[in-house]
């Protein structure tokens, strides 16, 4: 079970990194987040970090 747990957060990262960025460009509508320069600038940091985060998972998993 080791790394499942950096697998999960940096997999939910990535995710959340990528809604962020969608909201915050203004392709998604109907949320406070639309067309907020803010999330577009902070969503692809946090995909980054999840990716670090999965990258370090895998790592562990071996």
């Amino acid at each position: 079970m080791r790394g499942w747990f950096r697998l999960t957060v940096g997999l939910l990262a990535v995710v959340l990194g990528v809604l962020w960025t969608v909201l915050g460009l203004g392709y998604v509508e109907g949320s406070a987040l639309t067309d907020q320069r803010l999330w577009a600038v902070i969503g692809p940091v946090v995909v980054l970090i999840g990716l670090v985060t999965l990258w370090y998972g895998m790592r562990a998993r071996r």
